[in-house]
């Protein structure tokens, strides 16, 4: 199954496209297939934006025990929230990048919490998309009133029992974005933010595990971290038919569901049932549920031309059927 993704993973090493990486793949029975290039696969990085995935199961677990739903509001959370706005921001739009807050630049100097209590609106609740990370601060301060503790602490309770023990809040821990200060990033104050929609490092062990554990829900596991049910609400779509406001490309070939990326409508794909999420230097991790696999690319490299994952997407899905 791995042989043909690795060799593409190790084209893109050599050639310079990609600083070093690990690619590791695994099924509803665990992992069965992990390797480094120019790195050790125990090596750790920053995961950027697949913490919003992260967030997002953390988030899903208080829905089942009915701490909150999609509906409620953050001002539950925050009562100092909104107090200019004429709409309501839920906590599905928070986690659908439909909330309409204005989005800081990643490496803000200021307190996250302050960001998002003053920040403007850019248009009202529900009504466009617009990629937004500051809004997981949100979902975490939803978190954290219900449950009298941090996000953090709430993810570890689900993510170390299946041996994803490597997540930190840490991500100068991790090999350095070689190219973070050419596209506009300081990572050192990014790393100040521990911010609950990008800051998170790890392995890809820790990310092939959950992987695992996705899978095993698919197949109809009911002692998961998830109930079936669970994951099958965060797998629907919430942006059908808006208009997505993004600046990042490909923003047509895909919906938002509960904090996950949902490919649907990716022409470049196979397969059509994928979801996961994508990071700001090159991370992925994703699950193809009608394959039965999911993989996790992890690198550090911001500005990537000539690198398609859609192409690794394909080889991983096709060698998983055969």
């Amino acid at each position: 199954m791995a042989a043909p993704a690795f060799a593409w993973v190790d084209a893109h090493v050599r050639a310079g496209r990609l600083p070093s990486a690990v690619l590791g793949i695994a099924t509803a029975e665990g992992t069965v297939a992990l390797e480094g290039f120019g790195a050790d696969p125990r090596d750790e990085f920053a995961l950027f934006s697949i913490t919003k995935l992260l967030t997002g199961i953390t988030a899903a677990r208080l829905i089942e025990r009915g701490a909150f739903t999609l509906d409620t509001p953050l001002a539950e959370a925050l009562p100092a929230f909104g107090t200019g706005r004429d709409d309501i921001v839920r906590l599905r739009h928070l986690a659908s990048h439909t909330s309409g807050i204005a989005e800081p630049p990643l490496d803000t100097a200021v307190p996250l919490r302050t960001e998002l209590l003053t920040r403007p609106r850019d248009f009202p609740a529900g009504r466009l998309v617009r990629y937004s990370s500051l809004a997981f601060e949100g979902i975490a301060a939803m978190i954290t009133h219900a449950t009298g503790r941090p996000w953090d602490a709430e993810l570890h309770d689900w993510a170390r029992p299946l041996g994803a023990t490597g997540l930190t809040l840490d991500p100068m821990r991790a090999a350095p974005v070689v190219d973070a200060a050419a596209a506009g990033l300081d990572l050192a104050r990014f790393a100040t933010t521990r911010a609950p929609g990008a800051g998170l490092a790890g392995r890809a062990d820790d990310l092939l595990r959950l992987g695992t554990e996705l899978l095993r829900i698919h197949a109809g596991a009911r002692d998961g971290i998830l109930a079936p049910a669970t994951l099958a609400m965060m797998r629907r779509p919430l942006t059908a038919g808006l208009p997505h406001l993004d600046t990042y490309p490909g923003t047509g070939d895909h919906d938002w569901g509960f904090t996950l990326k949902l490919r649907t409508r990716a022409a470049g794909l196979i397969d059509d049932d994928v979801y996961g999420h994508a990071g700001w230097a090159g991370t992925e991790f994703w699950v193809h549920p009608s394959a039965g696999v999911a993989w996790v690319l992890l690198t550090h490299r911001a500005m990537r031309p000539g690198v398609d994952p859609d192409q690794l997407h394909n080889l991983i899905s096709t060698a998983a059927r055969r």
